[in-house]
């Protein structure tokens, strides 16, 4: 690889706020491998269906990556977001952005580590009003996840789930109690939108 490869890879890119209080406003996020930020596109379409949920909810960010849906969550009146991100360098820069919005660290909560073991660590009084599950392709992380949170009790009847993978990975095993709401699929991404009954 060439010296201007290897520094292209590594710069910052940009993601951008569509809605609320920071709406226009773009984040430095970090170019590194997994990290794939929700389209304008299709985070339009995921903030159209949860708005009249999302102010003053309690979120989770599973796979935070560039923090793309937990900042619009919290540009909309979120009251908090816990960002869950495994990358170092990109957890850092999850904590640098909340910052520059001034958002302090009980609205905007960066846990580093494997989502899965930090779920783990989450008290049934940390159950969420919205969740994000939109993890790295390929990983074949939706499973675990979502059986995570069942079974830590951090759903409760009236949680919205929002998944974005694949559009080859349907092979999800849902709980009997999550109905599916809304739905959209791209060529290459599927997402689904999931009410807790």
């Amino acid at each position: 690889m060439t010296r201007a490869r290897k520094q292209a890879n590594s710069s910052a890119g940009s993601i951008r706020i569509i809605g609320g209080t920071h709406r226009g406003r773009k984040l430095p996020v970090l170019n590194s491998e997994g990290l794939r930020p929700t389209t304008d596109r299709m985070k339009e379409t995921l903030f159209n269906w949860l708005m009249s949920d999302v102010r003053g909810a309690k979120c989770i960010d599973c796979f935070a990556g560039a923090g793309s849906l937990g900042f619009e969550a919290l540009s909309r009146g979120a009251e908090s977001v816990d960002f869950l991100e495994l990358d170092k360098k990109a957890a850092k820069q999850l904590a640098a952005n909340a910052e520059l919005l001034r958002y302090s660290s009980t609205q905007a909560t960066i846990q580093q580590g494997d989502s899965l073991v930090v779920l783990n660590n989450f008290m049934p009084s940390q159950v969420a009003d919205i969740i994000f599950i939109d993890p790295p392709f390929e990983r074949n992380l939706v499973q675990p996840c979502i059986e995570k949170l069942n079974a830590k009790g951090l759903v409760k009847a009236g949680t919205k789930v929002y998944i974005e993978r694949e559009i080859r990975d349907i092979s999800t095993q849902l709980p009997a109690n999550w109905r599916l709401i809304k739905d959209k699929s791209t060529q290459q991404v599927s997402a689904q939108l999931y009410l807790v009954e």
